[in-house]
């Protein structure tokens, strides 16, 4: 039996996941993610295309955030044919997320050209994929439930395990047989922390000889739970006394209704004013509606309020979900304070830009950082404290007070991996391959596991192909 790994995104790196299962002439994807970062960087690898798609026999798909799915619209326009494995509740994000991208990606290319004119430019630039081509490949996936195996290939099983990171996340785990041989290889995608709202705890995977595992927050330690909701009360307090907006950065699917929970139980308590609350971001709306239809991946305690009470834990009286750009503009033109959440998370695009355009220089307002910004992004340079930024083109300085909750996270920390490794059977267990870091992040979590005693682990380099025993 010959059995090799490489990965052509998140080695080295935290975006971009694209991982290759080879199975002695099966060859496998695991997730297709765009890269986000350097503008012209991003670009420039995500249209690289390093492989054969029709060679691909199938493709796994552990969840459903823009890293990990955001090029999957790609493997159609380039001759896949075979199946997209999920959970449900992924698939239904991912149709969303990719449909969004494509209409953000059309919107570019039409405000780039615009641009381009005024300025005398020659303009070539084309998205990367359209509406129809989401259509396409949302027709290709293949559902299937948490812990229960499905062939996807010759000798070669996948089971999903709930990850606990967003709704419908998953780890995946291959059992591949050749003969009397039976190799076992987990791969992690995201993991998520324990009692976290709304979600399961990550569930423990089946045993594995070989681990694929993710190192985001390899060389950080979160705050506490506890510290959530009192840190939240007081940046909104102190805001809103001030006359100001609370402008949040957060990803349209799971940070946003996370968020919402939060600040539902804030004012129940009346640990904040009543004050509106907008969720101005039509995919978060969207995702919001498809958490709905989803209790299968909810915590008991959301379960129950859904099932049995009735209870919508994500609508509230002050929470607003605006759809339209009429209703996205009226935002601004408030007298009074307000809360508003709106994607990207990490400040790429979307309509967060402009809230930021219009509060980023007005020393009441508060931008409350609340996930991982990648290098390069917008939401990294405000997070550093940079005093002027580039929004559009244009330079605006920052006065506005930078907040940050690093509980909110939604990716496990270093303790938090290492329990997770401990919860499974690692009676079998021969190697862990470390991906989905930056370089520090990397080098300090394998000597973490080393010093806890995981004798063999490596960091996965981008190409290099690891030949498995």
């Amino acid at each position: 039996m010959s059995i090799t790994l490489f990965s052509q995104g998140a080695a080295g790196e935290v975006t971009g996941s694209r991982h290759f299962l080879c199975v002695n002439d099966k060859k496998i994807l695991i997730d297709c993610g765009a890269f986000q970062g350097k503008r012209e960087e991003s670009d420039r690898k995500n249209r690289q295309w390093d492989f054969n798609a029709e060679e691909l026999d199938a493709v796994v798909l552990t969840h459903a955030h823009f890293d990990h799915c955001g090029l999957l619209p790609l493997l159609p326009k380039h001759d896949f044919k075979g199946n997209i494995y999920s959970t449900s509740a992924t698939r239904d994000l991912a149709n969303i997320i990719m449909l969004d991208s494509a209409k953000i990606q059309a919107a570019d290319a039409v405000h780039l050209a615009k641009r381009a004119a005024r300025m005398g430019e020659k303009f070539d630039w084309k998205p990367l994929y359209d509406d129809i081509d989401v259509v396409d490949v949302i027709s290709q996936f293949v559902t299937i439930s948490y812990n229960r195996p499905q062939i996807i290939a010759d000798g070669v099983k996948v089971q999903f395990t709930d990850a606990g990171h967003i709704l419908g996340s998953s780890l995946a785990h291959f059992t591949i047989k050749d003969g009397d041989k039976t190799v076992r290889i987990l791969y992690s995608g995201d993991i998520g922390r324990n009692d976290e709202p709304i979600l399961n705890d990550p569930q423990p995977a089946p045993p594995a000889e070989y681990i694929v595992l993710e190192s985001t927050y390899g060389d950080r330690l979160h705050e506490t739970k506890d510290e959530i909701l009192p840190a939240l009360a007081k940046i909104v307090n102190d805001t809103i006394a001030r006359g100001g907006n609370v402008v949040i950065p957060a990803f349209a699917v799971g940070r946003t209704q996370e968020l919402v929970f939060y600040l539902h139980l804030l004012r129940d308590q009346n640990l904040i004013p009543s004050v509106p609350i907008f969720i101005d971001s039509p995919m978060a709306v969207n995702a919001t509606a498809i958490y709905k239809l989803h209790p299968e991946c909810y915590d008991q305690g959301i379960h129950d309020a859904f099932t049995i009470h009735h209870k919508n834990p994500f609508g509230f009286n002050e929470v607003r979900y605006t759809n339209s750009v009429e209703e996205s503009k009226a935002i601004s033109e408030l007298k009074t304070p307000a809360i508003i959440i709106s994607a990207s998370g990490m400040c790429e695009s979307g309509r967060i830009l402009h809230h930021l355009i219009n509060n980023i220089s007005d020393p009441k307002n508060t931008i409350l950082l609340v996930g991982y910004m990648a290098a390069y992004t917008l939401g990294r340079r405000i997070k550093d404290g940079e005093k002027q930024v580039r929004i559009f083109g244009d330079t605006y300085t920052m006065r506005a007070q930078v907040e940050e909750i690093k509980a909110l996270s939604g990716h496990a920390d270093y303790k938090e991996l290492l329990a997770y490794l401990k919860s499974m059977d690692l009676s079998a267990l021969k190697k862990i391959f470390l991906v989905h870091g930056d370089p520090d992040s990397l080098i300090t979590f394998k000597k973490y596991l080393m010093d806890n005693g995981f004798n063999n682990v490596e960091i996965v380099e981008r190409n290099k192909q690891y030949i498995l025993d």
